[in-house]
């Protein structure tokens, strides 16, 4: 069963830097990592992708710089600045602590019954 990016709104930038803290890629091997690194789970689509890369780029989480992919394709590599990585470094810190909320809330039966 596949999640959709969509679902996990606001995620997408932790996912994008998080793939681009092993180094440097071009937007297509950023979102098959994701999805691999999902085992399938996320599918990142263009129209997602692409305007997150440009607006991490803009705030300056990311530089990006032309080059020919291994399939000698013209394509614009990204990789995390200093910036950046304190960003997820930060936002990972976040992300976890609100899941650790949410598992523990998903666990709990009293507090509902008790409603």
């Amino acid at each position: 069963m596949g999640i959709d990016a969509n679902t996990l709104y606001g995620t997408l930038n932790l996912l994008v830097l998080r793939a681009l803290r092993e180094g440097p890629l071009h937007g297509l091997a950023v979102s098959r990592l994701i999805e691999a690194a999902t085992r399938g789970a996320l599918r990142i689509e263009e129209g997602a992708l692409y305007p997150a890369l440009h607006r991490l780029e803009r705030d300056r989480f990311l530089e990006g710089e032309w080059g020919r992919t291994e399939e000698n394709r013209r394509a614009k590599f990204y990789r995390l600045t200093r910036k950046g990585r304190r960003h997820l470094e930060r936002e990972t810190a976040r992300w976890t602590s609100h899941v650790t909320a949410v598992a523990g809330l998903l666990d709990v039966e009293a507090p509902w019954s008790e409603a």
